[in-house]
């Protein structure tokens, strides 16, 4: 049975871990705008986010060791604490601002995030009642679907900060914010003590399910990149909308799936690691229906913002289930003190992902003609990722069910 403390705990560390996630969105939406509004093109601006994803790889591996080693209340708070540094490295004179010295920061905010990202959901384990899978599901999706929504949040708030108060002192107000609460984690976060023996060459070491998984990740969220991370906002630039208008529209859309990701435990009744997988297969076929036609429907349309919205939307409630039920997997699929290594190992996939949609989605739709032939092309690319994953996800379940 979960304990009061534990209770206490699990709230303490998801707080922290929405305050990062809403600097997060903000900040993206900050620096893309900004660089955007001062002439950089396209793939331009995918090749400066580019190292924040890269670094990803990196630091979960690292993130992974440490929380093992170390224990996840260090992880989290220096995850809380570089992004401050890396918010305070942008509010720099614009003017002394390199295309070099946005990218650093942007590797700095990539480590930042991942450390906080492998250690929170490191602690949901660390946390709960061992053998209790259901209660296990609902503390990761709620999370994880609060998260999201966080970040939704933080892409309007970047948006409309910028606007309003300029790019020099939103940068400031999120890194004074998040130095308060890098105190509190310092003071308040319960410890969870690490592990003696834990290597880089642990976290490496997987068995086959936890690298079917892992590269399952990879080409999921390599289908959502590929139009989200750049094709998406430029598109919406190009088609006339203000800035805090295309905030208010990324939040709108992350804050949706945040939501439907926390009330997957409900949605699929998913209650072992077999149903699981066989959920997590037929929603990521199922990613394909609404990329296909809005990819289709978009070139030959009056109206692609329109269309472009529509089968966004239900390409992203499709995508919060698939996401959240993959979320829950890394910590359920195994039943032992080893979830910190998994997870480090897991998301560095999940960024190796990302490195692949961000760079296809501004290479894409820097080379097509118009706005709206970008973004049909990256859907395009989105739908041979989303099968990828899917064939992935079969050759899981295969595994898991020889195991069961």
């Amino acid at each position: 049975m979960t304990t009061q403390s534990d209770r206490r705990g699990y709230l303490l560390v998801t707080l922290c871990y929405w305050a990062f996630t809403l600097s997060d969105g903000a900040l993206r939406m900050l620096v893309l705008m900004h660089l955007h509004a001062q002439g950089q093109t396209a793939l331009a601006l995918a090749l400066i986010l580019l190292p924040y994803e890269v670094a990803g790889v990196a630091t979960n591996l690292l993130g992974g060791y440490l929380n093992a080693r170390v224990g996840m209340k260090a992880t989290l708070t220096l995850g809380l604490a570089l992004q401050v540094v890396a918010c305070t490295m942008l509010a720099s004179d614009p003017a002394d601002m390199s295309v070099l010295f946005v990218a650093a920061s942007q590797v700095l905010s990539g480590v930042a995030k991942d450390l906080a990202k492998t250690s929170a959901k490191s602690y949901v384990k660390a946390l709960r009642t061992p053998g209790d899978s259901a209660g296990l599901f609902r503390w990761v999706a709620w999370m994880t679907g609060s998260k999201n929504a966080m970040k939704g949040a933080g892409f309007f708030v970047g948006g409309a900060l910028l606007s309003c108060a300029g790019f020099r002192a939103t940068n400031y107000g999120i890194a004074g914010l998040l130095a308060l609460f890098t105190c509190a984690a310092a003071w308040t976060l319960p410890r969870v003590p690490g592990r003696r023996g834990v290597t880089i060459g642990t976290v490496l070491s997987q068995d086959a399910r936890m690298w079917w998984l892992s590269v399952a990740r990879m080409f999921l969220f390599g289908s959502r990149d590929a139009w989200f991370a750049v094709a998406l906002p430029l598109f919406l630039i190009r088609s006339g909308w203000p800035q805090p208008a295309v905030g208010g529209a990324l939040a709108a859309w992350v804050i949706l799936y945040g939501a439907i990701q926390s009330g997957t435990p409900r949605l699929t009744g998913a209650r072992t690691a077999s149903a699981g997988t066989r959920w997590a297969l037929t929603w990521t076929w199922l990613l394909i229906a609404p990329l296909a036609t809005g990819a289709l429907a978009l070139p030959s349309s009056a109206r692609p913002v329109l269309i472009a919205t529509l089968t966004l939307a239900a390409y992203g409630a499709v995508f919060a289930v698939t996401s959240s039920l993959h979320s829950w997997l890394v910590v359920a699929l195994h039943d032992d003190d080893r979830s910190a290594e998994r997870v480090g190992f897991y998301y560095a996939a999940n960024a190796a992902g990302r490195v692949l949609g961000t760079l296809a989605s501004g290479w894409i739709f820097s080379v097509a003609c118009t706005g709206v032939e970008g973004l049909a092309w990256c859907m395009h690319a989105s739908c041979l990722s989303a099968a990828a994953a899917a064939a992935c996800t079969a050759a899981l379940r295969r595994r898991v069910i020889t195991t069961a």
